[in-house]
């Protein structure tokens, strides 16, 4: 074909050519526009979702979450422009791309055959712009209508602006923000970020509060070791150094050491060089070094770490920050599902910014479920953040006296209190299967002891067992451990049967001590209160007073645990009370009864509470102390204060005896006459302030107050009592009777313990026998012998429990000539029956009919001692 006569050339390819190349500027912008839409819409999806964090909380639900702040609507408007773009297929892409690249080319080649230049080409160049410029003919007749208004409309949308979005529309489907980063769910919202303030704060900690836990105790046993050190160095400090010979077989001159000033075995083992002590040679410097460094190891091996308020050492105060720093984590840690939501939304709290103003959040689950489970996290984390402030800011010394107890169950548990007597005189097999019993305390709050720890589980390991710990080691919360145990494992129903005295002290130390929920069945509300606890259970707490009164509501009931308190109120087996703990004790198989005095006028007392557990355990025995503490000893654990309270402060006894004064001695003389006994042990107190115990009653109480110390004043008689309360001076707490509601007489005890140093609190003793602790008062004042000596112990120990500080002074004020001389003797027989048959730290050696001897016996055989005395054969007595 001759191009120049044909088609080829001319306006129509010229028209072809410049309506390809406009149509080619308007793809390429169509082009370049939704390249940057996409670049721009991948780069704000690749940075929000770098920012979103998955929240996969056990049992509830699983959720995406973007925090979003206030810079990050124009990453939005970058989604939602990309979203919003016209949608092109993949042919529109293709013709897109096309007319981008393929028309400006075909353009360029065709133009060569128009003008001058068509005369100069030829061959293959001059059939490549024929082909061309043939494409653009042809082509052309399909660039108008529905492909030009298409490409128009796309050309359009490359003149709008890129607008910023609200982030409260975030989770628009216009945004497409949720096909960006693949949110699955169906359940989406868009919240304030103060719904979870404080979250990157306050989570962290607490999601790694066991690791931290267990960096506190590591750093908390150091700082013990470091205290013991200080306690070691202290003593080696006062040992001189002539006691190296002691340490060595062979003879050591330490003269040259003294004449060098090296006067101390402390001085020795932190001495730089002995040998360059003139006089001392590099052997004999070796030597010395080797025995200063037994003596110290010896030392260490045998002090035993003590806490002393009044030697405030800075290793001692460094270990009471540690101990308490880990006590706040441990507890903290103990909260396993609160810290595993922690952990859950961790991932959450640490892509949470300072700037952020909202999130979004989708996921299988509502929405409100994610906040019901962050809402007790902050809360949880919040009370520990607090609790680290709070040791911060506290004085340890000033915590360590309000919580001694708690200090020295930690020591205990870090194996820096040594603890003695731990097994009491259970059988090895027993103590082996003991000490393999996992115990759950998961639901208590506070530590035990390892002594303490021991009884809870060997409770568990033998069911139905008598605890007959001494006074003040703890009875309660190792009865609390083995319920909370016991429901850890799935026990619903629990009962603790009490004096009336001691309820409201149950109810207090369950709802404080353990995650438990204490059921009052006492009172006026107990009926309401039984009817809960049948349908949400509970520990249920009663008297045996009220235990009458429930038998109805019990009957069939299965209790998960039985726990009796002060289980010699039930020793009496004709008892209506004992019978009907028998019944609950017979149909219950998780048993404790608790009691620190076992034994208390007779052996029949301490064998009816081993009948109502095993009574095949007594079956043939005989009357031996021995084959009876044998017999009993799978049922029965007793430890005794010294044997494992090593810290508790040393217990002075002194016995003041006095000479009656002219007064007390009429008195008295009227009382003996007169046959009556209960006179005659409080005539000592009947001529007021001429009385010899009165007058040196207020003398004990003058020096206490000059000490700063805390007085209790005990005696059976309320009239005995009435006069000391009105003849001494100063802060006077009491009388404290029987008659004084339970509650009010733990009130008075708590303002007692409250005041300051030189109070005196006045108390009836069988009053304050059971249930109160009294460790704020380090005098014992006990004004005439008691006729049980555990009336005795059980006062005594409220004061000296674990908790106190203090040494305990405890004063019996006797007469001589008179019945306490009697008494004294008397009962000296009965303390020493309770060691052979009830404590286990002694040797037994007693015979049993030492033992058996009631009140009534005791009276009369006293008055008949009296009378001998003073009124001999043929003498009237006073009249």
């Amino acid at each position: 074909m001759d191009v120049a006569a044909g088609p080829l050339r001319g306006e129509p390819l010229r028209e072809a050519i410049e309506a390809g190349r406009d149509l080619a500027a308007v793809a390429g912008r169509v082009r370049s526009h939704r390249a940057a839409l996409r670049a721009d819409a991948d780069r704000a999806a690749s940075s929000l979702r770098a920012r979103s964090a998955i929240v996969r909380a056990l049992g509830a639900g699983t959720w995406r979450v973007l925090p979003l702040s206030r810079g990050d609507d124009v990453l939005l408007g970058h989604l939602g422009a990309w979203a919003s773009a016209p949608e092109v297929d993949p042919a529109g892409e293709s013709l897109l791309h096309r007319l981008d690249t393929e028309l400006p080319a075909r353009g360029d080649l065709a133009e060569r055959l128009l003008g001058l230049r068509r005369l100069v080409l030829f061959g293959r160049r001059r059939e490549e712009a024929e082909r061309a410029a043939t494409w653009l003919l042809e082509q052309r007749r399909g660039w108008g209508g529905g492909m030009r208004s298409w490409l128009d409309r796309l050309d359009a949308r490359t003149r709008e602006p890129v607008l910023p979005l609200p982030v409260t529309s975030a989770l628009h489907a216009g945004v497409g923000l949720t096909d960006a980063l693949d949110l699955e769910g169906s359940h989406r919202e868009v919240l304030p970020a103060r719904a979870v303030a404080g979250l990157a704060e306050l989570v962290p900690p607490l999601a790694g509060v066991i690791s931290s836990a267990a960096q506190a105790r590591d750093r908390a046993e150091a700082a013990g070791e470091a205290a013991k050190d200080s306690q070691v160095a202290a003593l080696l400090a006062q040992m001189p150094v002539d006691r190296l010979r002691e340490a060595t077989a062979e003879r050591l001159r330490v003269g040259a050491l003294e004449e060098a000033g090296v006067r101390t075995v402390q001085q020795v083992v932190e001495h730089a060089d002995l040998a360059a002590v003139p006089g001392v040679g590099p052997v004999t410097a070796q030597r010395m070094l080797g025995a200063a460094h037994t003596l110290r190891a010896l030392a260490h091996e045998s002090t035993t770490l003590r806490l002393d308020p009044d030697d405030r050492t800075p290793q001692a105060t460094e270990l009471l920050v540690r101990l308490h720093t880990w006590e706040v984590l441990r507890q903290a840690a103990r909260a396993d599902d609160v810290v595993g939501h922690a952990l859950s939304l961790q991932p959450l709290a640490e892509r949470l910014g300072p700037d952020a103003t909202h999130l979004a959040v989708v996921g299988d689950a509502p929405v409100v479920e994610l906040l019901g489970i962050v809402e007790p996290v902050l809360e949880h984390a919040r009370e520990l953040r607090a609790a680290v402030d709070g040791v911060a800011a506290a004085d340890p010394w000033e915590d360590f006296t309000d919580r001694p107890a708690l200090y020295f169950a930690l020591l205990s548990e870090l194996g820096l209190v040594e603890e003695t007597g731990t097994y009491g005189d259970v059988p090895d097999d027993v103590v082996e299967a003991t000490r393999a019993q996992d115990l759950d305390d998961s639901l208590l709050r506070v530590s035990l002891r390892g002594y303490q720890s021991f009884a809870a589980r060997f409770a568990l390991v033998q069911r139905k067992v008598v605890i007959g710990d001494e006074m003040g080691l703890g009875k309660t919360i190792e009865a609390l451990a083995v319920l909370a145990h016991r429901a850890a494992e799935g026990g619903r129903w629990f009962l603790v049967v009490a004096p009336a005295a001691v309820v409201s002290n149950w109810v207090r130390e369950i709802a404080g001590k353990t995650d438990l929920t204490p059921r009052r069945l006492h009172g006026a509300a107990r009926e309401e209160e039984l009817a809960r606890w049948r349908r949400e259970g509970g520990v249920a707490v009663t008297s045996y007073g009220t235990l009458g009164a429930l038998a109805e509501g019990l009957e069939g009931f299965e209790l998960d645990g039985l726990v009796v308190d002060e289980a010699h109120y039930v020793k009496n087996p004709r008892a209506l009370r004992s019978r009907r703990v028998g019944a609950l004790v017979r149909r219950t198989q998780q048993v404790l009864l608790l009691t620190g005095t076992p034994l208390e006028n007779s052996l029949g007392d301490f064998t009816t509470l081993i009948g109502y557990l095993q009574p095949e355990l007594l079956e043939g025995m005989g009357d031996s102390p021995l084959e009876f503490r044998r017999r009993v000893a799978p049922v029965y654990l007793r430890r005794n204060t010294e044997d494992v309270l090593v810290e508790l402060p040393e217990l002075v006894e002194v016995e003041e005896w006095l000479e009656l004064s002219a007064a007390d001695e009429q008195a008295y003389l009227e009382a003996v006459g007169s046959g009556n006994f209960m006179a005659m042990r409080r005539a000592a107190f009947e001529s007021g302030m001429a009385s010899a115990k009165l007058a040196h009653l207020l003398e004990f109480v003058a020096e206490a107050e000059a000490n700063g110390r805390r007085v209790l004043v005990f005696s059976y008689f309320r009239d005995v009592l009435a006069r000391v309360a009105e003849s001494l001076p100063g802060l006077v707490f009491g009388p404290l009777t029987g008659s004084v509601p339970p509650a009010e007489r733990q009130q008075v005890v708590d303002d007692f313990s409250a005041a300051p140093g030189g109070a005196v609190l006045v108390a009836q003793i069988q009053a304050v026998g059971v249930g109160l602790n009294i460790q704020a008062a380090s005098v014992v004042v006990i004004c005439e012998p008691q006729l049980k000596p555990t009336t005795e112990w059980q006062a005594i120990a409220r004061a000296r429990r674990m908790g106190q500080l203090h040494s305990v002074q405890v004063h019996r004020l006797l007469t001589e000539d008179s019945v306490d001389e009697r008494l004294v003797e008397l009962l000296g027989a009965k303390s020493r029956a309770f060691d052979a048959f009830a404590r286990v730290s002694e040797t037994a050696k007693s015979a049993p009919e030492a033992h058996d001897l009631s009140e009534a016996d005791l009276a009369r055989e006293v008055i008949a001692a009296e009378r001998a005395r003073l009124f001999p054969e043929g003498t009237d007595a006073p009249g």
